[in-house]
């Protein structure tokens, strides 16, 4: 008999795979951190696709400290899910809204080194930048966080990635750039801060680079890293198209239909 842990993960990843919604999974699997990432690591294991990178997630602090965390979370993303700025994506009633975020692409070779990732060191295996739009939402019908386990246990919550135009990477003040996402035709506008991803992006990078090391991943190619929003989890209103803007890095758009 399988235990209620493999049931549970072989229900997740099929919704994953068939692009499907499925009831909630019990709550010993989201109620505290530590379990859902069991059941994500145990989802995570099942998929052979290719992982073109790693989401940082719960980057917010006040966040952390409102529900007694420690520190954020990581997940796979998946080649199927990455997308050119202004592609299509199809949304629905479990979506939980879009970010606005900075990404890294990272050289293979980081996978190689056997060096303790420092405040120093790491900043040598970053190839490129770019500006990122995340359209987060569970496989599972229902709404709202209530841990970070509700998003961690989901895959990360992860549904779409869109990247802007990549950049060479150059150093920039990053920790105090102005975004702001918005959909003109009805509206609605968000301004937000890069100061507001766990102090800042290269801070939640360097987060992502040690759980890494941590946990023994190896892709043994380059790969990129979201490092989580500068504008919170904004609601979709309506669908069209959501334009992400990241002062020094660029824009990206996101059509939601």
């Amino acid at each position: 008999m399988k235990s209620l842990i493999e049931k549970t993960s072989d229900k997740l990843v099929n919704a994953f795979l068939k692009d499907k919604i499925i009831s909630p999974i019990p709550l010993q699997f989201t109620k505290k951190l530590k379990n859902a990432q069991k059941l994500r690591k145990l989802c995570e294991s099942k998929i052979k696709e290719p992982v073109i990178g790693f989401k940082a997630a719960g980057t917010g602090i006040p966040l952390i400290k409102k529900f007694n965390e420690k520190e954020p979370f990581y997940a796979s993303v998946y080649e199927r899910n990455f997308l050119r700025s202004g592609k299509k994506v199809k949304i629905n009633k479990s979506t939980l809204g879009i970010e606005l975020e900075v990404c890294y692409l990272i050289k293979k070779s980081f996978f190689a080194t056997k060096v303790k990732i420092t405040k120093k060191n790491y900043l040598r295996f970053i190839s490129h930048t770019a500006p990122c739009i995340e359209i987060v939402g569970y496989r599972q019908r229902k709404k709202g966080i209530t841990s970070f386990g509700d998003l961690c246990s989901d895959f990360g919550a992860n549904v779409k990635f869109l990247i802007g135009k990549k950049k060479k990477y150059r150093k920039i003040k990053i920790g105090n750039l102005k975004t702001k996402i918005a959909n003109k035709r009805i509206n609605q506008s968000v301004n937000g801060n890069t100061n507001t991803v766990y102090i800042n992006p290269l801070n939640s990078l360097r987060f992502v680079l040690k759980k890494l090391k941590e946990d023994k991943i190896n892709l043994n190619k380059d790969f990129y890293v979201f490092t989580g929003s500068t504008v919170g989890v904004v609601p979709i209103k309506s669908k069209g198209s959501y334009i992400g803007k990241i002062d020094k890095l660029g824009s990206v758009t996101a059509i939601i239909y």
